[in-house]
Order: structure tokens, then sequence, then C-alpha cells
């Protein structure tokens, strides 16, 4: 004898209880540290566009991000340049000093004295 099928009702019931989890795939991926390419590809873009602002040659920036795909990184360096040559746009230089550590970094000056207001 056949099993009588569930109401129409209840199997969207079902998939509405489901939801949830299938929201969770994306944080599934984070946690077993899966690679998305699509965050891949904007993540080197965008260290690219910075590099070309910031005035880094294309090799240098290659070689301060050695996790970033090269041709995510040329693609974001090339269209930073583009944009800046269409806006003439002044490079943007780095003011932190090699070797010193962000925070203190943010309590000097360009010039290397420390800014006003800083604590000693």
């Amino acid at each position: 004898m056949p099993r009588p099928t569930p109401s129409r009702s209840l199997r969207h019931l079902v998939l509405v209880a489901l939801l949830p989890f299938a929201a969770g795939c994306d944080q599934l991926a984070e946690v077993l540290e899966l690679p998305n390419p699509s965050k891949v590809e904007a993540e080197g873009r965008a260290v690219g566009s910075a590099c070309r602002h910031a005035g880094r040659s294309l090799e240098d920036c290659y070689t301060l991000n050695p996790a970033a795909s090269k041709a995510a990184v040329f693609a974001g360096w090339r269209d930073m340049n583009d944009y800046m040559m269409e806006h003439k746009l002044e490079v943007v230089p780095s003011q932190l000093v090699p070797g010193t550590p962000p925070a203190a970094a943010a309590r000097t000056t360009p010039s290397g004295t420390p800014a006003a207001g800083a604590a000693h």
C-alpha cells in the first residue's frame, strides 16, 4: 500500500525551517578556510590600487603582498593608474617609517618628530 504524500504546506514549512542552515554556508566556508575566488580577486585588486596610489612599483607591490594574486594586483594597479592619469591625481606616499610599529608611527609627524599632544 503506497504511503500518503505530505501536504503542500508541510513541505513549505520544512523548506522554510531549513533556510537558516543554507544561509550559514558562507560562515562554514570561512571556518574551513576555503578560498573564495571573488574575494581573492577583490582583495588583490584593492592591494594593487593602493600600491599605485602610494606610488609603489608593481614589483614592490608583489614583494610586499606575496599571498595576493599577481593578476588581480596588476589589474587593480592598472585601473588606479588609469584613474589617476585621467583625473590628474598625484601620488600619496606612505607616512609610515619602515620598522616602526603602527602605534608609534601615528604619534610622530612625517619628519619623525613627536606629534603635538603625543604622550612621551
